[in-house]
């Protein structure tokens, strides 16, 4: 009896507990559902704007340090207060106001010694020269310092037997990077390279795209004050370089010799930089420095190139110093190359151009005090 009671005791709290209900494993559709409703879902969006800002900020700091880069590199480049970058920034920075100022590609770059020229002639001179530069670069930076400089009274413009072939494609267009705000200089080089702008606007990528020679590692020393070591001397680079085998490798290479385009807008460059001096009241020289006597043999269309200087030089009554036939021209010893003198020959060369430039001022200096001047008389009628 007591057995069936205890029986059925147990069996009422079975019942009970089933009554209760038994404890049961929730699936994920209803974890989700249940999640939904208590919130999470704000706490999801939420780490998804957050994430957004957190990429928007890195992205900005990446802009940020970009800009930054650039104009460190910028601003290292015109603080260099030698070589290259030296003697760009002293003109960009209106330093130089010369008397004398020489300009053309290379050849003008490593022939005319402005010390030697000063300490002749008495009167301050400055080299323009540029490396691998055609005539309408060469007027660009001729603008570019006049913008920035005292007029000269003369302009020694060296040619070349390519003086009337364009530019085709910028050489080493890094230098000019740090100076694009100059529109003389930017609106040539964007004349030649439609996509320069990218250079001006977009940073670093003059530095990173267009720099052959590495240039934006100067920029960040010149930033905290390296400068290289000094070889332009008043912007005259001199080449220490001997002469070698080139010259020969060139004549086997080119036995039937070499000729040189004559562009009708290579001519108006010419023209162009003629309006230049005559509109700024500057006397413009025209000069054929030295090249190896050989390598004029060479040049299949020379007479024709010549016959294009002197037409211009006689319709715009400009001087003409032809150094073709220059005592030295055929001695190796004063030469690197065919086409340019060693530090040697460019000194000789510039005490040559200086005696012939003390000469012609003073030829001016004496027209001058022989000019009569008619003063008109008082008339005391006059009121006063």
């Amino acid at each position: 009896m007591a057995n069936q009671d205890n029986f059925g005791s147990v069996c009422s709290q079975l019942s009970s507990v089933t009554s209760a209900g038994l404890p049961r494993i929730e699936s994920e559709e209803e974890k989700i559902a249940a999640s939904d409703q208590t919130g999470d879902a704000p706490q999801s969006s939420s780490e998804t704007w957050s994430a957004v800002i957190r990429i928007t900020a890195f992205f900005a700091v990446l802009v940020t340090l970009v800009f930054l880069m650039n104009a460190a590199i910028t601003s290292g480049l015109r603080r260099i207060r030698t070589s290259a970058f030296g003697a760009s920034n002293q003109i960009m920075e209106g330093k130089v106001n010369a008397d004398v100022v020489i300009t053309g590609s290379s050849r003008a770059l490593a022939h005319y010694d402005p010390r030697v020229i000063e300490a002749i002639t008495g009167h301050t001179a400055f080299n323009l020269g540029r490396n691998g530069s055609q005539t309408d670069m060469q007027d660009a930076f001729l603008k570019a310092y006049l913008a920035h400089n005292r007029k000269p009274q003369v302009v020694v413009h060296n040619l070349d037997a390519f003086s009337f072939v364009t530019t085709h494609e910028v050489y080493d267009p890094v230098e000019y990077q740090p100076y694009l705000y100059d529109s003389n200089l930017y609106d040539a080089l964007r004349k030649i390279n439609p996509g320069m702008w990218k250079s001006k606007y977009l940073p670093l990528y003059g530095y990173v795209v267009e720099d052959m020679n590495f240039a934006w590692i100067q920029g960040f020393k010149g930033f905290f004050g390296w400068s290289p070591r000094e070889d332009y001397f008043l912007g005259f680079n001199p080449r220490t370089k001997k002469w070698g085998s080139e010259f020969q490798e060139f004549k086997a290479s080119n036995p039937k010799g070499v000729s040189f385009q004559v562009e009708p807008a290579g001519v108006q460059d010419v023209e162009e930089l003629i309006r230049v001096c005559k509109e700024n009241g500057i006397q413009l020289i025209f000069t054929y420095s030295p090249e190896y006597d050989e390598m004029q043999g060479l040049t299949n269309n020379r007479a024709e190139i010549f016959g294009r200087f002197h037409d211009l030089a006689n319709r715009f009554n400009i001087p003409f110093w032809d150094y073709s036939n220059w005592k030295y021209a055929g001695n190796q010893d004063f030469f690197q190359n065919s086409q340019h003198l060693n530090d040697v020959g460019a000194e000789v060369f510039s005490k040559d151009v200086a005696d012939q430039l003390k000469t012609y001022f003073a030829a001016k200096s004496d027209a001058a005090r022989n000019v009569r001047v008619e003063i008109p008389a008082r008339n005391s009628s006059a009121p006063n």
